[in-house]
């Protein structure tokens, strides 16, 4: 069964950065939007970013906005997470989604909306 896979996740410093990718084998990502989440054991699963499937509409939740950018490439089947000025509360395990979602422009960070996840890839951020 097809499934999506997050890497780039690791241990860094506060205000340092990593980028995290997601991507499959099993199928075209290109008519899906994609999320991003993570999730804490002190605040559950959270949608940060998601970008919609021709990459033209983005979204960003308040804590992550201004320093996380979302970008995609449909030719490589990969959507990244470009972290930047990270701080020890985005410290959670990332994980991608993915919503068959062929709307022009249109995301949504609601996780109720993605059909299919990947493991998740562990992000510390700690001195």
């Amino acid at each position: 069964q097809s499934q999506l896979e997050e890497s780039g996740g690791g241990l860094v410093q506060p205000g340092g950065s990593l980028r995290l990718s997601c991507g499959t084998s099993g199928f075209s990502l290109d008519a899906f939007a994609i999320g991003w989440f993570r999730q804490s054991p002190g605040k559950g699963r959270e949608g940060i970013s998601c970008i919609s499937y021709q990459g033209d509409g983005r979204n960003y939740a308040d804590s992550v906005k201004g320093r996380f950018t979302i970008s995609r490439d449909n030719a490589k089947n990969t959507v990244y997470l470009q972290m930047n000025s990270l701080k020890p509360e985005d410290t959670a395990i990332y994980s991608c989604a993915a919503n068959w979602s062929p709307v022009p422009g249109i995301c949504a960070l609601d996780k109720g909306r993605y059909a299919v996840w990947g493991q998740g890839t562990q992000v510390t951020v700690s001195s």
